[in-house]
């Protein structure tokens, strides 16, 4: 028996707004959806075009509050062949919350404040 990584999901209060900045900040793309009939909740997979992996973005029609996220010890790691450039669109974005120079990586949040680790390729 084996077992392989498929995804990893994140609760979201708006879909669209989180779709958009990861489209913007990382490159990635809706690969697949699955709707509730009843318009209840959505789920957008969105994917690197290289691997197969994916994130899930969990959408709940009924969810108003935001999502309590701890202190945020969980994150997505992300591999960029162009570390500089990556930080500085990052920058521009202003969606850069922590940055640790001595280990050579960057962590950037998304619209409900999850935390995505950027780090070079070497």
């Amino acid at each position: 028996m084996t077992f392989s990584f498929n995804h990893y999901n994140y609760n979201v209060l708006d879909l669209e707004k989180s779709m958009t900045f990861y489209a913007e900040a990382l490159g990635l793309k809706e690969v697949r959806r699955k709707e509730a009939p009843d318009g209840s909740w959505k789920l957008v997979y969105l994917g690197d075009g290289e691997s197969d992996f994916t994130l899930e973005l969990t959408w709940l029609r009924d969810r108003e509050a935001p999502y309590s996220l701890g202190e945020n010890e969980f994150h997505l790691a992300f591999l960029t062949d162009d570390y500089d450039a990556a930080h500085e669109k990052h920058k521009q974005m202003g969606c850069i919350c922590f940055e640790n120079p001595e280990m050579g990586i960057y962590f950037i949040h998304d619209p409900d404040n999850y935390w995505l680790e950027i780090i070079p390729k070497k």
